[in-house]
Formats: C-alpha cells, structure tokens, sequence
C-alpha cells in the first residue's frame, strides 16, 4: 500500500514526473524564445549603429519615414484599403 502511494506521489504529485515534463518542455519554449529575442536585439542594435555612422542608412529611413525626396522624384502612395461597413441587419428595422 506504501508504495503504491508512493509511486503515485512520484508520478502525479506536486513535484511528479508529470509536473517535471510539463515544466522541461516550458522551459525548452521559454528558451527558444531568449534565442528569437536576442538575435531580434541584435538586428536591433546593427541597425542602430548604422543609423548613427552611414549616411546611407540615415537616408533610407528619411525617405522612408519622413517621405523626403530628392528633387525631380516622384512618391506615389497607395491607400490603405477602407475596412468593409458591417453588414446591415435585415431583420433589424427602425420603427416610426
């Protein structure tokens, strides 16, 4: 009877083999996502360093956020499709 109590506890218990799978397999996701974050930092920080240093750089994102241009060029811009009107509700009618 003790023992079986105490697989049970090893298995299904607070610190079980259950509970420590779950938590192997949190920390394993976990992890991926420092590695996913770090190389997004580092992205990052190469792009703030070349903002800083090339001019090149510093001119892409003029034109691009600031829509600067150079004389005798041309931006054209597409709009943003309208978000579609909900669809009125038929049965739904103003009474006078």
């Amino acid at each position: 009877m003790l023992a079986c109590m105490l697989a049970y506890h090893v298995v299904f218990g607070d610190n079980g083999m259950l509970t420590y799978h779950k938590k192997k397999g949190d920390s394993r996701l976990l992890d991926q996502e420092i590695e996913s974050l770090q190389r997004e930092n580092q992205r990052l920080q190469r792009e703030i360093e070349s903002l800083k240093s090339d001019p090149k750089a510093i001119e892409r994102e003029a034109r691009e956020q600031l829509r600067y241009v150079r004389p005798g060029e041309v931006i054209y811009t597409v709009p943003t499709p309208a978000e579609p009107a909900p669809p009125e509700n038929s049965r739904a009618q103003k009474r006078p």
